[in-house]
């Protein structure tokens, strides 16, 4: 286990030296002169060069890659243009909003789409399975922006449940009880749907194994089967399924946060977006790059403990 977690660590920083290549490529090459950006509506050539010098955008392109890798590995990406705060202090102000609605989300959809997909798994062919498998098929194909509408209209404005946005700052307690029960729950009846048709093939095509015959011949009752040898196998690809997820938590939903003015980190990137803010799209870039592979070596190391026969190579 040791040798291959030093392995795989190892085999990330090639992987990362590729992320920070494209990226510096695609910002430098393709992406608009930060100069003229930050030099505004009425640029002049004096103040031009004046943040040419600040940025060190006179410097020679490999002088430039070794500050920005500098930056990634310091994790230290500078400044914001827009706002001039620091992009670590953003980001960390912003994340954890972030996670306060898309980890209640994450969970109550691996929770709900798990049970419900072994529930009509084990009923398949029958008319409780048919009728889960078509309202989710059903659910799948309504946009999430006509969820939001009859939310907010129903949730906010005639039973007065919950507000129809707003996010306090600095109260946790607050925000998970009045604040993110409308845009967890508007979300989950989108994310719902296809995770649990997915988690019920898994578990359909667990149920056809000879191994599962072999333990109902041998005696052991329903239950032990769906528990022990059929939601066992099944949790390798689910398990895949919600590690691929959670680089998205760290990103959050764009539309929701704007819809429900939540101040994550969502929102701030279609605001670094459409102001051209160079540091804060590099950080969230390579952040969410970090993220993914080490959800990829939890997923791998999960793997040998949902299955033992699994062996690191």
């Amino acid at each position: 286990m040791t040798a291959y977690l030093i392995r795989r660590i190892w085999q990330m920083i090639p992987t990362m030296i590729g992320v920070m290549l494209l990226v510096f490529v695609i910002f430098n090459v393709f992406g608009a002169d930060p100069s003229v950006v930050l030099a505004g509506k009425i640029p002049s050539k004096e103040k031009i060069a004046a943040i040419q010098e600040q940025l060190g955008l006179l410097d020679p392109w490999w002088m430039q890659l070794l500050i920005f890798a500098k930056q990634v590995v310091t994790f230290d990406f500078g400044r914001s243009w827009s706002t001039n705060e620091t992009v670590s202090s953003l980001l960390m102000a912003r994340a954890p909003v972030t996670l306060t609605v898309m980890l209640q989300v994450w969970v109550l959809d691996a929770l709900i789409a798990v049970s419900l997909a072994s529930w009509v798994a084990y009923r398949r062919g029958s008319l409780t399975d048919r009728a889960v498998v078509a309202i989710s098929t059903a659910a799948m194909s309504i946009s999430l922006l006509l969820y939001v509408v009859i939310g907010q209209y129903v949730f906010g404005r005639m039973l007065g449940w919950f507000p129809v946005s707003g996010w306090a700052s600095g109260d946790l307690w607050a925000n998970i009880t009045r604040y993110a029960p409308l845009p967890v729950f508007l979300m989950l009846l989108v994310s719902v749907a296809p995770s649990l048709r997915l988690y019920r093939s898994f578990v359909v095509e667990e149920t056809n194994q000879d191994y599962v015959r072999t333990a109902r011949a041998k005696g052991a009752g329903e239950g032990r089967v769906m528990v022990v040898h059929v939601l066992r196998n099944a949790a390798v690809p689910i398990v895949t399924n919600l590690g691929m997820q959670l680089p998205g938590l760290l990103i959050g939903s764009f539309l929701i946060e704007k819809i429900f003015s939540i101040p994550g980190v969502g929102g701030e990137i279609v605001v670094a977006v459409s102001n051209n803010d160079f540091p804060i799209i590099k950080a969230i870039t390579v952040y969410t790059a970090m993220a993914t592979m080490i959800a990829n070596l939890l997923v791998d190391v999960l793997y040998k403990w949902l299955d033992p026969r699994v062996e690191f190579k």
